[in-house]
């Protein structure tokens, strides 16, 4: 099976990656800038002339939410504009698209985890870009398979995980907000199932179930829940520890809102491809040992989905 990823420097584009080549039945090429960008539609082309993918993944996106506020029109090119031309040339040689896409597309009232079925209503300029892009992907593919996930860590560049290492390397205490819950997921279980689901789809001649679909880790957790975690993974293996305290969210003022409930249902995922992700604190334990063992994530700094 052939992969064409775009979005290269990404997390879950390194995940596919780091995964896809111990795999001997998978051949992945990613490509990010300057060779592809999804704002030249004529880079898309000539990466797919060279790649020959059986299906094309779209893990480019602008994910810096708060600059997002201001940049509007940037974001709504990239994750808007760029993911439909990404999606259209892969459906006028009839391969099948994965798309990433974000829980920012709900605006995190609801008490309960979100499913497919509930109405989107984005908060912010990145949430209603991102939801702009998966309405554009639907449009332009019909071969087309949207994943929302939420909380990306791993042990690539800068995500929450990494974040809080770097400060309990120099600091006592640390303050997190409590008052927002998510689905923590890592990059590499997502890759998995992504690899997973292109399998499923490769070559499925229109038997796929195409559609939108939420892929997250398993439980919800506050920000300070998986902060809490983070540093007793790490003070068990003799890594950096600090003290960790709750503040809400009016403590912590941001650009763009954030969701004050970002948990994903995930059930049609596992009753329509048989996949189902971790338990979010296992995942963060193995994303803080390697962290650890290798150094990996702690002098890089990425926007992170």
């Amino acid at each position: 099976m052939r992969l064409m990823i775009a979005g290269w420097h990404g997390q879950i584009a390194r995940a596919l990656v780091e995964l896809a080549t111990a795999r001997a039945d998978i051949t992945a090429l990613s490509i990010g800038k300057q060779a592809l960008e999804l704002c030249r539609t004529s880079t898309i082309r000539s990466t797919m002339v060279e790649a020959e993918p059986d299906v094309m993944i779209n893990a480019a996106a602008y994910t810096a939410v708060d600059r997002a506020e201001t940049e509007e029109d940037a974001v709504f090119r990239l994750n808007s504009t760029g993911a439909a031309d990404f999606a259209a040339v892969a459906a006028k040689k009839g391969v099948p698209v994965i798309h990433l896409s974000t829980g920012y597309v709900f605006d995190g009232n609801k008490p309960e985890p979100y499913t497919e079925e509930d109405a989107p209503a984005p908060g912010s300029v990145y949430g209603r870009s991102k939801l702009d892009g998966e309405r554009a992907v639907t449009k332009a593919n019909p071969q087309h398979i949207i994943l929302r996930t939420a909380w990306i860590h791993s042990p690539y560049g800068r995500n929450f995980v990494t974040n809080i290492l770097d400060l309990a390397r120099t600091r006592d205490e640390i303050d997190v907000v409590d008052d927002q819950i998510g689905s923590p997921t890592s990059a590499l279980d997502l890759a998995a199932a992504i690899l997973d689901i292109s399998g499923q789809i490769a070559g499925s001649s229109g038997k796929a179930e195409w559609g939108i679909y939420h892929a997250a880790g398993n439980g919800g957790a506050s920000w300070c829940d998986v902060a809490r975690h983070v540093l007793e993974v790490s003070g068990r293996a003799d890594g950096p520890s600090a003290n960790v305290w709750a503040i809400s969210s009016d403590d912590y003022p941001t650009s763009a809102p954030r969701l004050a409930n970002a948990r994903l249902d995930c059930s049609k995922l596992a009753n329509a491809f048989g996949i189902a992700l971790p338990d979010w604190r296992a995942s963060v334990e193995d994303c803080v040992k390697r962290v650890l063992s290798d150094g990996a994530g702690l002098t890089e700094r990425r926007d992170t989905a």
